[in-house]
């Protein structure tokens, strides 16, 4: 029974161990880079050309 024991914890123990070891080699948790596709609403090119291109009211001044 002890023997049963120590073979489940050795197995419970490596597939947590890979499994943590697995996320990391994926690379969870990364930044997003060029190489990778953005979304429009995480890139901050997209969103700074989104404000430039807002047409402004008629009742919003520039003097505030």
């Amino acid at each position: 029974m002890l023997y049963l024991l120590a073979v489940v914890g050795a197995i419970t123990i490596s597939v947590v161990v890979w499994r943590l070891l697995s996320q990391e080699r994926v690379g969870a948790g990364t930044k997003p880079n060029r190489a990778n596709p953005v979304a429009p609403d995480d890139d901050p090119e997209f969103l700074r050309k989104l404000g430039e291109q807002k047409p402004k009211r008629p009742d919003e001044d520039d003097t505030k």
